[in-house]
């Protein structure tokens, strides 16, 4: 397929607004403003645009929740917080199509009847934010964001918030109170954002990629829209594919291309003459699967089939040297310094998933450590705020069932077999 979300992102001056309108850049938001805010909201639900930061939650669905809430004013808030590991596609769109976010974004304003939006944005993508503010300051000179937009009744402006690098602030209760100033930690739910979120008041969150599929929903349809890829979740994706492969980077394929696909037709197959061995789908949140696993498609149905998720689509490949046990250690030490500390599940179980894979890194591990390890993942899991507890569980316990070997050969020789 021709790139949507990456187009014209191969001219090194993709992200000024001068480019962004050759290629028929606020052609969609022009289409809109003719439209009313129910045709937008009603072009959205007929895509079947499934939420791209993770959840997979339908967009049209979220927009007439936020439509019907009651209370004034309404926030718009675009999560462009992207701490996962292995995921970088909001990024190279901010960086280098940020005009299709703003689009995007003045887009839905018009929907849900916002006249503020926020784009909590990583503090570790510095580049992305020049070229976010950059992109705002145009926009504005050109009468897409501001008092009366294009001459219309909308009035919208954005403000680029900055997050100060935690992995929580991804959640988006948590990202609401640090909006709001206070320490960034899960609220309880519900109610959700769209009833009671920043300030009190009716708040959309959507991620990055959502936003910017929503002038190209506009631009060709809702309906042409959904014909794309998958049928149970349609449209263009963003893969960010790291690891073990000859050609890692950022790819656009339709939904429900397959594993297989991305990682040895697109990111061109293991390096060095080595095997694949394993690959997390969807970013670190989302549990490992084993090589044989991999003919599946990456779609958020097909992906709980596997046994994983497709999270936010950031394929981590790991071949025949990595060893699993310090992959699972790297892990669980991820979670445990991200943890908020808000509830005990987590804040204690991550902990101590950590402490016990140092001890089988080590050689100081006996074999009853894996049950131990089970056991906290279920004292975890189901019991935590927001889901990284969870998330930490589920990634630990999945490396343990698909690798045992390799766990048992290491407490059993106290040595890793791979020299790692």
């Amino acid at each position: 397929m021709q790139p949507l979300l990456l187009k014209n992102t191969d001219n090194p001056d993709s992200a000024g607004i001068a480019e962004y309108l050759k290629v028929g850049g606020y052609r969609a938001l022009e289409k809109a403003l003719e439209m009313s805010p129910a045709e937008v909201v009603e072009e959205v639900t007929k895509s079947n645009l499934l939420g791209r930061g993770g959840a997979g939650f339908p967009t049209g669905r979220k927009w007439e929740f936020a439509v019907r809430a009651t209370g004034s004013p309404k926030y718009l808030i675009c999560n462009a917080d992207e701490g996962e590991p292995g995921t970088f596609k909001d990024r190279v769109l901010m960086e280098k199509n940020p005009h299709l976010l703003i689009e995007g974004m003045v887009i839905a304003s018009h929907a849900l009847g916002t006249e503020k939006g926020y784009i909590y944005l990583r503090h570790e993508y510095p580049t992305a934010g020049e070229r976010l503010e950059h992109a705002i300051q145009e926009a504005h000179e050109h009468g897409f964001l501001g008092n009366a937009v294009r001459d219309s009744s909308l009035s919208f402006d954005v403000e680029i918030f900055r997050g100060a690098g935690a992995y929580i602030c991804g959640e988006e209760t948590a990202l609401i109170d640090s909006v709001e100033g206070r320490r960034g930690q899960p609220r309880t739910k519900p109610p959700f954002p769209v009833y009671a979120g920043l300030w009190g008041k009716p708040t959309i969150v959507n991620n990055v990629e959502t936003l910017c599929n929503i002038p190209i929903i506009l631009e060709m349809g809702g309906a042409a829209f959904s014909e794309i890829g998958s049928p149970a979740s349609p449209g263009p994706k963003l893969y960010s594919i790291s690891g073990c492969v000859k050609r890692p980077g950022l790819y656009e394929a339709p939904m429900g291309t397959s594993l297989r696909e991305l990682i040895f037709d697109h990111a061109g197959g293991m390096r060095n003459g080595h095997e694949l061995k394993a690959v997390i789908p969807g970013g670190l949140s989302t549990p490992v699967l084993p090589a044989a696993a991999v003919d599946c498609a990456m779609d958020f149905a097909s992906m709980v089939e596997a046994g994983s998720s497709l999270g936010s689509a950031g394929v981590i490949v790991m071949d025949d040297t990595v060893c699993m046990v310090g992959v699972a250690r790297r892990a669980a030490r991820f979670y445990q310094v991200e943890s908020c500390g808000k509830c005990v599940p987590c804040r204690e179980g991550t902990g101590w998933l950590e402490k016990v894979l140092v001890r089988i890194e080590s050689g100081d591990a006996s074999m009853a450590d894996l049950e131990l390890i089970e056991n906290v993942s279920d004292a975890i899991l189901g019991n935590t705020f927001c889901p990284l507890g969870d998330s930490a569980a589920d990634v630990v316990t999945a490396i343990v069932k698909h690798f045992r070997g390799e766990f048992e050969a290491h407490i059993r020789t106290g040595a890793c077999e791979l020299g790692a």
